[in-house]
């Protein structure tokens, strides 16, 4: 079965687009919300999770996964993150803008310094946060340049991808060479990418499937849902997006659902056409 690992996304900054995050930490503090993250990762690692995904873009999440892994001596643990979204929010619910995508060998150097002063030698793999084929991030020479020199430092390198092309973006870069890891969108509701991520695990790459709970809409199925995903032979990490304690030891509990046949007929009817998923995604509110 695959690792279950937790992603950072909804606990690094006070509104994200996970259906109900409202309502997940009443105190939407710095200090609230860092002491509500490191109860998520004190819960994920006594329940056996060792990979923990952050991104530039979530708040905080590298800064609050850097003071736990401080205070709390771990040595064990597996770190990803990302670069190419910007943090933008202002620690506000209602901000105008969020987050702000720049794909370009600046921004990435930039981030590297941001990311690498936090994490050090507890960073593993870096990403190219939500790569695209017409962003052309994946044929930019600057950021192939870059990317290839911290590859030579032994840090692994990997992209994550988002929308209905997702296989197209996975397949130009199985094309082009270089990475050592990706992460994609999969769950019941998309399943798109199941191919492309077959291909790239047959390569050699390191797959993580993200969103598994579709941001909520599959809140209700929490465990069937992260065991279909666990269930994917080309599956090695299926990350949690929990934001309470609550939420995590729940998406843990799917380690023990044995997904049958007969969940796989009784859930086959989630599935939706890809660019309804993400035209519904696209549609769901930060809170």
């Amino acid at each position: 079965m695959s690792e279950l690992g937790l992603g950072l996304a909804a606990l690094g900054r006070p509104a994200y687009i996970n259906i109900g995050h409202g309502d997940d930490v009443p105190d939407r503090s710095l200090e609230g919300m860092e002491r509500a993250a490191h109860a998520v990762l004190d819960a994920a690692y006594a329940g056996g999770v060792r990979s923990f995904d952050a991104a530039r873009s979530y708040g905080l999440a590298e800064a609050f996964l850097a003071s736990w892994l401080e205070r709390r001596g771990r040595d064990d643990v597996f770190v990803s993150s990302k670069w190419g979204y910007s943090y933008t929010g202002g620690w506000r619910v209602d901000a105008e803008q969020h987050e702000v995508k720049e794909l370009t060998a600046a921004q990435l150097r930039r981030q590297w310094r941001e990311t690498s002063e936090l994490l050090g030698e507890h960073i593993r793999l870096y990403q190219i946060h939500s790569a695209t084929v017409e962003s052309g991030v994946l044929d930019d020479p600057d950021v192939r340049a870059e990317l290839a020199a911290l590859r030579a430092t032994g840090l692994l390198i990997g992209l994550t991808v988002t929308g209905p092309e997702q296989a197209a973006t996975i397949d130009r870069a199985l094309d082009a060479g270089g990475f050592d890891a990706v992460q994609a969108t999969w769950n019941l509701h998309e399943r798109s990418a199941a191919g492309a991520l077959e291909r790239a695990h047959a390569a050699g790459l390191k797959v993580y499937v993200k969103e598994a709970l579709a941001n909520g809409r599959l809140a209700e199925h929490d465990q069937p849902a992260l065991a279909a995903a666990l269930a994917q032979p080309w599956a090695d990490v299926v990350l949690s997006g929990a934001a309470t304690v609550a939420q995590l030891e729940s998406n843990l509990r799917a380690r023990a659902v044995d997904w049958t046949p007969e969940l796989e007929r009784r859930y086959a009817q989630l599935e939706e056409d890809p660019e309804t998923y993400w035209e519904k995604r696209s549609e769901l509110p930060w809170n």
